[in-house]
């Protein structure tokens, strides 16, 4: 099949092209670059490339595609709340307007990146797709807004499914570390502490940015009927911690670094654990690759290979809201 992805220089995008081709599809890339020079390792590039804003995308270039895999965003909360309007400029009004297009374009299939976000300041533990969705961001509202505005376009010749994913973590050729898991590693990697700055308690749904490359194949590739309008959350029952669980592992991992609660933030309003079984009964041929413990112990080579150090840990390179904040200019 012929695959439109947009963000495909991002976190996640690095992975789901080189995953798409060898699974036998081709790929079209469509990234403004905004990120440009934050790379760690090469990685696959698109067999076409279209280096430009995802809010300037036309019809006739989606023309001849079997699916959108809809991936370029203002990418989490923090980053969000620097330009709310940006964000649903980005995260809303131009998601919309790609699944509008894709479908006049007679592209059958558009898959969208949401998140578990949605559920911010969980009223339950293990909140499956119909529980209260209780946004607390910019970001989360902008997934919401989305995926009910695009539900309304889904008919016999268009589906849309949302993949709200959970926190993403691990190894990436575009490595972020603006992420609570690989942030804490590379924080006790880089300079000897793993510092908390909630008090530890939130939970959060966790998985690997390669498992979530590796949904959206399978859902490039499920039956129609199977994910048809259907917002699904992206992870595993087994892979929801506490922050604080994530650390134990880091300890784990280096055992000199010291546990560190800054109390920079209180008490982290973002607090949410996550039923998966609907993933599962959607596509029971989809497994994990990844528990977080294996992928931590992943990134842990990944840092030593790389020598990571503080410079990398303080600097911009891995933090996208630094970047961002340089390169705001650009899409403002």
């Amino acid at each position: 099949m012929k695959v439109f992805v947009t963000g495909h220089n991002g976190y996640i995008g690095a992975h789901l092209v080189g995953l798409l081709q060898d699974a036998g599809h081709t790929v079209t890339g469509c990234d403004i670059n905004l990120f440009e020079g934050c790379a760690w390792d090469p990685y696959p590039k698109p067999e076409n490339e279209l280096i430009k804003d995802v809010r300037e995308v036309t019809q006739a270039e989606l023309e001849g595609h079997d699916c959108v895999m809809q991936l370029a965003a203002i990418s989490n909360d923090p980053m969000g709340n620097v330009n709310p309007d940006l964000t649903y400029s980005i995260n809303r009004e131009a998601s919309i307007r790609l699944a509008k297009l894709a479908k006049a374009a007679g592209v059958g299939r558009y898959l969208f990146a949401s998140s578990c976000s949605t559920y911010g300041k969980g009223e339950t533990l293990d909140l499956d797709e119909n529980a209260t969705l209780n946004p607390i961001t910019a970001y989360a509202h902008s997934k919401i807004d989305t995926e009910k505005a695009v539900a309304e376009l889904a008919d016999e010749n268009f589906t849309p499914a949302y993949l709200r994913n959970a926190t993403a973590y691990g190894y990436s050729p575009m490595l972020r570390i603006d992420l609570v898991a690989n942030n804490l590693l590379g924080c006790a990697f880089a300079r000897g502490d793993i510092r908390i700055m909630s008090d530890g308690s939130p939970w959060r749904p966790l998985i690997h940015c390669r498992d979530i490359a590796r949904a959206f194949v399978a859902f490039l590739e499920a039956p129609k009927e199977a994910i048809h309008n259907m917002a699904i959350n992206i992870g595993a029952n087994k892979e929801n911690f506490q922050v604080k669980d994530v650390a134990d592992i880091v300890k784990d991992l280096i055992p000199s670094a010291d546990i560190v609660y800054t109390g920079e933030v209180g008490a982290d309003p973002r607090n949410y654990r996550v039923n998966f079984d609907l993933l599962y009964k959607q596509l029971p041929e989809f497994k994990l690759a990844y528990s977080l413990r294996s992928g931590m112990e992943e990134l842990f080579e990944k840092y030593k290979e790389h020598n990571f150090d503080q410079a990398d840990f303080d600097g911009d390179q891995f933090v996208r809201l630094r970047t961002l904040q340089h390169r705001l200019h650009l899409i403002e």
